[in-house]
């Protein structure tokens, strides 16, 4: 996102603010993250529309942490196009990259892309299948409707992961859901904007589909965003740090005509997703949600969004330091390795 500061309301040149996002996924793998994110979108106020090129050079000034896609809006892009990117990427990071697919919103990027609502569904799916047949296939034929066809289609360079991990993400339909289930993928729940029962909803249909599709219910993950962060010492600290943020942020929606879903700070803390407050409430509210999604990845916001520089690095830290080993020791990890992808793990991965 590119809007001004919600304390200061200066907005940082376009430039600064990728310096920023740069910055920030140096701090996450100073801090010891596990991966760092970068959403798609095509439309004011975002300026993130190439996350292949800001993941290329996060993966050229780091060398440990995951690369995430949050998402790629694959109803959007040409699935050949977007192959060759994020294969490219790929091969940069030494197989650091996870990605996160789904339909994206807005009506200002369909009308872009010349996508309606009644496709935006249709062409997802089959983006997905298409890019999911080049990523695994040397030569695909694939009987398309939303791009001319292919035919014994070689495209190029071939993966360095292989095959690499799509997570799918979710965020108000069945049909992302579905998709992930079918083909046994990862799901990614948005959870940011509403209480946490429609999110919950979507995860129990998506473990029934799993087991529908007929897969193992061991081999499950599930991912859930957290819609703010802000960790300190005392829950009074916390509250006061945070107050203006969430007041300006809800001038912001209202303003903008958005829904408003949260009034107060309080209602925000208490019913939303946000982790604001001591190092043990955030660990209960992480173990309160884990009782309804099962998930075993949280996502939190790598911008200060508000927070000073140093609210924001005290922070992050303090959630390293006092509340991440509780939560690895309590719940388990994904049924997958986190590690990168070394080329005779996937030659080997080829021959299987």
């Amino acid at each position: 996102m590119h809007r001004p500061d919600p304390i200061t309301g200066v907005q940082k040149p376009t430039h600064d603010r990728f310096r920023e996002v740069l910055d920030n996924a140096l701090l996450a793998e100073e801090l010891g993250f596990d991966g760092f994110g970068v959403g798609e979108r095509h439309e004011r106020p975002f300026i993130s529309s190439s996350p292949p090129v800001v993941l290329s050079h996060v993966a050229a000034l780091t060398k440990r942490i995951r690369l995430f896609t949050a998402v790629t809006t694959l109803s959007l892009l040409d699935p050949v196009r977007a192959y060759e990117d994020y294969a490219t990427l790929d091969h940069l990071s030494n197989g650091r990259l996870d990605l996160i697919i789904g339909k994206g919103n807005g009506a200002a990027q369909r009308d872009l892309f010349h996508v309606t609502p009644e496709d935006q569904w249709d062409r997802n799916a089959e983006s997905y299948e298409v890019f999911r047949q080049i990523w695994r296939q040397d030569k695909v034929t694939a009987a398309t409707r939303f791009r001319p066809q292919l035919t014994d289609a070689e495209v190029w360079p071939r993966p360095y992961q292989q095959p690499i991990r799509v997570w799918h993400g979710s965020a108000t339909s069945k049909e992302s859901v579905d998709l992930a289930a079918r083909y046994g993928d990862p799901l990614f729940s948005a959870n940011v904007t509403n209480p946490i029962e429609p999110y919950a909803e979507l995860i129990r249909h998506y473990r029934e589909r799993w087991e529908f599709y007929g897969h193992d219910p061991a081999e499950i993950a599930v991912g859930a965003g957290t819609a703010g962060v802000y960790v300190a010492p005392t829950t009074q600290e916390a509250l006061a740090a945070y107050r203006p943020i969430f007041e300006s942020n809800l001038a912001f929606f209202k303003k903008a005509g958005l829904p408003v879903v949260f009034e107060t700070l309080e209602d925000f803390v208490a019913r939303s997703s946000a982790l604001i407050g001591s190092p043990q409430q955030v660990i209960d509210k992480v173990h309160r949600y884990h009782e309804q999604f099962g998930h075993t990845v949280v996502h939190l916001h790598a911008d200060g969004s508000g927070l000073t520089d140093t609210q924001h690095r005290d922070s992050l830290e303090l959630f390293q330091a006092a509340v991440a080993p509780t939560l690895r020791k309590a719940i388990p990890d994904p049924p997958f390795d986190w590690g990168p992808v070394h080329p005779s793990t996937t030659e080997e991965a080829a021959r299987v």
